[in-house]
């Protein structure tokens, strides 16, 4: 009887009272973060989570890195095929062609490997300002901009650019829904300027 007691006690203090209490924790010192990091447009529609990459299939906007679950956040995970794997290489080689025709590039381009291999999660939210700035020119011609409005797309890119954390673990990204966002924003203000 006392250890039905004992586990009744520990199941509430550990199933409910301290689920509870870390909720609400977070709720109060990091909202953002306790919620998804959902980043909302002016109006309050939600655009996407900042932590989780989404397929952006249009000419108009930047792609993301690619991935090999369809963005899908269930299955969460890579393609696991080996460098050997015939499979994986003719996936890479049609990446680049891909990425190389679509932002009118050289063939001999060196492309950033991250926009030839999927993450291992699938949803990798960033891209090197490498890559952003490859696909600068696609997205400024798509757009018809001017050359002011090419300036100020520049200037945005450069401003979207995130330092490795804590200055030290990994390398400078770029997170594409917020490029995007950043993108209309910056479409939109020319649009009310005309």
């Amino acid at each position: 009887m006392i250890s039905l007691k004992v586990f009744l006690l520990f199941t509430i203090i550990t199933g409910v009272v301290y689920p509870l209490l870390i909720t609400g924790i977070a709720q109060i010192a990091f909202p953002v973060k306790a919620n998804g990091s959902i980043i909302s447009t002016n109006e309050g529609k939600a655009e996407g989570s900042a932590l989780v990459g989404q397929a952006f299939d249009s000419v108009i906007y930047f792609s993301s890195r690619p991935s090999a679950i369809g963005y899908n956040p269930l299955p969460s995970g890579g393609s696991n095929l080996g460098l050997t794997n015939k499979k994986l290489k003719e996936l890479v080689a049609q990446r680049r062609l891909n990425f190389i025709i679509n932002n009118h590039l050289d063939s001999l381009a060196v492309l950033p490997p991250e926009m030839l291999f999927s993450s291992a999660s699938g949803l990798d939210p960033h891209i090197s300002p490498q890559s952003a700035f490859l696909q600068y020119n696609r997205v400024a011609d798509a757009r018809n901009f001017t050359n002011k409005q090419k300036l100020r797309l520049k200037q945005l890119i450069e401003n979207q650019i995130e330092p490795p954390q804590f200055l030290v673990l990994g390398e400078e990204r770029v997170n594409v829904l917020l490029l995007n966002i950043g993108l209309d924003n910056l479409a939109n203000e020319s649009i009310e300027n005309k």
